[in-house]
């Protein structure tokens, strides 16, 4: 794990909100339900048996194609609270307890960007798995929201000056395929796709937001109430600079699928740099 990671999400807080949105979790999961449905996309593609599936950041939505899988006898969802749908053990994120080449399959549809110390997440990970076990998981890339980024700015800068951190960072694919490496793991394969989600206006997509249990988890926010009339002054910009032809605004979702593999003796491997017999100018012309 990483020495001295940066403590970016209060770990109290993302419990805690979402044991608040588990009640009405099943309204609201529109945007975690994107990434569940690439990842279960891939995952239906392999011919491989997963006897041991870990799920985390379980939030129901892969539990009937995790569970009725070919070849899947021991099926965990698991989550920072047991409020979620589904959830049969409390786990953090940070602090796996899964004993060393003792899982199959680590799987997580958007439960993985509210983590701290990622790199050491994924070393966890890899250590957790079997030889040759795979590592999938579709988490928020840097497109997401980057219009409700883009406004929030603005109205903080048109107010006082400066900008105050309302939405988290998250990680490009090039960072993703970055860490995969680091971490240990073979044959990383990081992809993107990017969704357009239309809403009456911002409050809808903040509702939306908030029901899913996707608001803002960073360590350090504001210290005092946000000023009478921001969200008013963010909506019309918001409803100004970003709307459809139905006078709808738009939000976009950058999905980030990271695939990988823990070594194994008899793996796969990519060919040599420089091995190939076939000239690419050939292939083009």
């Amino acid at each position: 794990m990483s020495s001295n990671p940066a403590i970016l999400f209060h770990r109290d807080r993302t419990r805690k909100r979402r044991e608040r949105a588990a009640p009405n979790f099943t309204q609201h999961r529109f945007l975690l339900e994107q990434g569940a449905v690439s990842l279960a996309d891939s995952l239906d593609s392999m011919t491989y048996a997963f006897p041991t599936i870990v799920e985390l950041g379980a939030s129901g939505l892969l539990a009937p194609m995790l569970r009725q899988r070919k070849g899947t006898t021991q099926y965990w969802p698991c989550d920072i609270t047991p409020a979620m749908p589904g959830t049969r053990l409390v786990v953090d994120n940070e602090r796996l307890p899964f004993a060393p080449d003792s899982v199959d399959a680590v799987v997580s549809a958007g439960g993985m960007h509210w983590i701290n110390d990622l790199p050491g997440a994924l070393v966890q990970i890899r250590q957790a798995l079997k030889p040759d076990g795979l590592f999938m998981a579709t988490l928020p890339g840097p497109e997401t929201l980057r219009e409700l980024r883009h406004v929030f700015g603005a109205s903080d800068a048109a107010r006082s000056g400066g900008i105050t951190p309302r939405i988290a960072p998250f990680p490009d694919v090039r960072d993703a395929g970055g860490l995969l490496q680091r971490a240990g793991f073979a044959l990383p394969v990081v992809d993107r796709d990017i969704v357009t989600v239309s809403y009456e206006n911002l409050f809808a997509l903040m509702d939306d937001l908030r029901g899913s249990g996707q608001v803002n988890m960073l360590q350090h926010q504001l210290q005092h109430f946000t000023p009478r009339g921001f969200f008013a002054d963010a909506a019309k910009r918001y409803a100004d600079m970003f709307s459809d032809s139905e006078g709808r605004i738009i939000a976009s979702f950058e999905i980030v699928t990271m695939t990988a593999w823990k070594p194994a003796a008899n793996q796969q491997q990519p060919s040599k740099r420089g091995s190939g017999q076939v000239s690419l100018s050939e292939i083009l012309n």
